[in-house]
């Protein structure tokens, strides 16, 4: 079954609703990410990055667009916002991780996750951005070799968090490296991943970030409600 398709706000450009950002309205009026796209009521989407947002904020774009999505002036929109929903994301792909780890999905360990890569089992691999240079270069190499992609620019990917935040995500010590053997997991985190480095851009997305505190969404206490199906708002 295909994915629904919304329209980002501000640009225009309709996109699979999984690669965009859900806003909503708290209970206050005040607009909230809800990036899993769970709370009740008219929703609104946007598909561009952090910088993007936040220009469209300085200028006053926003608040157009989102008076318009949500058919009310009587907004407010946090100065933050951009940071709120990098944090929600932030949160949301650290949450998937810890999930499939939990699932037994993620090998950690640089001579399991060798082995696993050569043998052609490993799917995704990714470092903290702590890590060293020759460890992550090692266990990139072993993964073009045991995905007959040897000689590509293939390499596992820098998470914009060190060890510290991906070991607490992971509940274990120490975890510099990881991968991860079955498939549908890969693609589950990987699109959690992109979603958050597409949102805080390429300058930020290898940057340290080391805080424990993942924040609350307002609106948690809110969601579960059935969603609207129109193809712009949710």
């Amino acid at each position: 079954m295909a994915e629904p398709i919304r329209k980002c706000i501000l640009s225009g450009e309709r996109e699979p609703r999984g690669e965009l950002v859900r806003l909503a309205l708290g209970p206050d009026g005040e607009v909230l990410p809800d990036v899993r796209a769970k709370a009740p009521g008219r929703g609104a989407w946007i598909g561009v990055g952090k910088r993007e947002l936040e220009e469209a904020i300085a200028k006053g774009k926003l608040r157009g667009a989102l008076a318009r999505a949500f058919k009310s002036n009587a907004l407010v929109i946090p100065d933050d916002l951009p940071d709120l929903i990098a944090e929600a994301l932030r949160k949301a792909a650290l949450d998937r991780l810890g999930l499939e780890a939990r699932a037994g999905k993620v090998v950690i360990g640089s001579e399991r996750i060798e082995t696993a890569a050569r043998q052609g089992k490993l799917h995704l691999l990714f470092h903290a951005n702590d890590a060293g240079v020759d460890g992550n270069r090692k266990l990139d190499q072993a993964w073009r070799v045991g995905s007959d992609a040897e000689g590509s620019d293939m390499k596992g990917l820098v998470l914009p968090v060190g060890r510290a935040i991906l070991s607490l995500a992971l509940g274990r010590e120490n975890v510099v490296h990881g991968g991860l053997t079955d498939p549908d997991a890969a693609r589950r985190l990987r699109d959690a991943l992109d979603r958050w480095l597409h949102f805080i851009g390429p300058d930020l997305d290898t940057a340290p970030c080391e805080t424990a505190s993942h924040g609350a969404s307002a609106l948690g206490a809110h969601a579960g409600s059935a969603e609207k199906t129109t193809e712009d708002f949710e």
